[in-house]
């Protein structure tokens, strides 16, 4: 048998999901190598969370294939799944904090239902995390206490204070403005560099992603139109890349049109 590391930690094949008559996910597949970012885009409603979450496991897919570093993931191999999780972390998009329980108590939690540590280790772990995050000073608060970015930071102490291989991030910045948007990233980045962690974000925050991923994805109508390096992806001139790419720069061309139309009428009146 070969000791050899598989070269994709995580390998995603026709993954389909279906909710009624309504076509989430049709086939979509998905390439993630070790120790990358890998970033997949779409618009709002192209099912990015619907993906993210099979590759959790807490939305089952009705066809295809996903392996976890070389093993694949499915209901007939509880272990594999459950191995899977142990190794696995997923930071929701809304960050799911307990409003009832303290930073501290937050990120303990994780610990406390999936490892065999001790209270005081449990504690120092979770104080440790904190600590990673410039939260330490802030143990003993409520989520309600802490403030729109630090409670982002919280979730993300949380994700990795049971030190996964494998991060998955549902629209990490959603409802932030730019620049807590670019503060969530670049922390994103900076921990994924500390740890080694391998992290799969969903986003439709197109000017961030190219400067933080190794590899960019776009999901459009339930698969992947495109799948490589942000070098590529800005390069690209496939219609619907630019499309999803170039959103910004049409709007501001239109934007110049009508102004330009609006002083001309103007002036002719």
């Amino acid at each position: 048998m070969s000791d050899a590391v598989p070269a994709l930690f995580l390998d995603v094949r026709g993954v389909t999901k279906r909710f009624g008559d309504n076509v989430v996910l049709a086939g979509a597949n998905l390439e993630v190598p070790r120790g990358k970012v890998i970033t997949v885009l779409g618009r709002s409603g192209t099912g990015k969370s619907v993906f993210l979450k099979c590759l959790a496991g807490i939305v089952r897919p009705d066809e295809g294939m996903i392996c976890f570093d070389g093993r694949q993931l499915d209901a007939d191999d509880p272990k594999a799944r459950a191995e899977f999780r142990r190794r696995c972390s997923f930071l929701f998009q809304s960050n799911a904090l307990f409003d009832s329980l303290t930073a501290l108590e937050n990120v303990s939690l994780p610990l406390e239902q999936t490892t065999d540590l001790s209270a005081v280790e449990v504690r120092e772990r979770s104080m440790e995390a904190l600590k990673q995050l410039e939260l330490e000073a802030h143990a003993e608060r409520y989520p309600s206490q802490l403030s729109g970015g630090m409670q982002k930071r919280l979730a993300l102490a949380r994700a990795i204070v049971t030190r996964p291989e494998l991060v998955l991030f549902d629209e990490p910045t959603a409802g932030l403005d730019p620049l807590r948007r670019n503060a969530v990233f670049e922390m994103i980045v900076k921990y994924q560099r500390q740890f080694g962690f391998t992290a799969v974000i969903v986003t439709h925050d197109v000017a961030e992603v190219l400067v933080i991923s190794d590899v960019v994805a776009l999901l459009d109508g339930g698969v992947m139109r495109f799948a490589g390096t942000p070098e590529s992806f800005a390069a690209s001139t496939d219609p619907m890349v630019c499309d999803f790419r170039d959103s910004a720069a049409a709007l501001n061309l239109s934007i110049s049109n009508l102004r330009q139309n609006g002083v001309s009428s103007s002036l002719q009146s």
